[in-house]
């Protein structure tokens, strides 16, 4: 997770949202220098803001609900993997829906560029606007997401040639 200033905020400011946005993600996870880590925004009506991250081996998605006001983390981050995932979704304006077997269901967008509202603990000014940066990251979450659904789609057709 990149941010960049843009002129609205000070490096300073950049690193302490950054922090602030790790430690969201950092202390709920054991192994957390594993993962990647992407800002995403809810969608369809869900609204919310994210911290997810996610891995290759093994192939998982972990969804990190953060307060919109505070940044910090609102409930207990979910993991998703093949254990139980019941269905993954990418639409034509590049939202992406992530679903447990238990019925939640994550809605939300990795945008190459936004701008956070940084509280407080999260920067060294109050009231900041601070631009996040992650055009790379947005990239590499895609690419995953990808991987993921190719991935799904074999298993498809392994079950296609099983009954056959």
């Amino acid at each position: 997770m990149g941010i960049a200033d843009n002129g609205a905020s000070m490096p300073e400011e950049d690193a302490t949202l950054k922090a602030h946005l790790h430690h969201a993600f950092d202390h709920q996870i054991p192994n957390f220098g594993s993962y990647n880590l992407v800002y995403a925004t809810g969608r369809a009506g869900e609204g919310g803001k994210y911290i997810v991250g996610y891995r290759r081996q093994p192939m998982e998605i972990i969804v990190a609900p953060l307060h919109a006001g505070t940044l910090a983390s609102l409930e207990p981050a979910t993991a998703i993997n093949l254990t139980n995932l019941s269905h993954l979704a990418e639409d034509r304006a590049g939202g992406h829906e992530v679903g447990t077997t238990t019925g939640r269901v994550f809605r939300f967008e990795v945008a190459p560029e936004t701008t956070i509202d940084a509280p407080p603990s999260a920067t060294s000014h109050p009231e900041t606007r601070i631009h996040l940066q992650q055009r790379d990251d947005a990239a590499d979450f895609s690419d995953f997401f990808d991987e993921f659904l190719t991935l799904l789609d074999g298993f498809g057709d392994m079950e296609e040639t099983a009954s056959e």
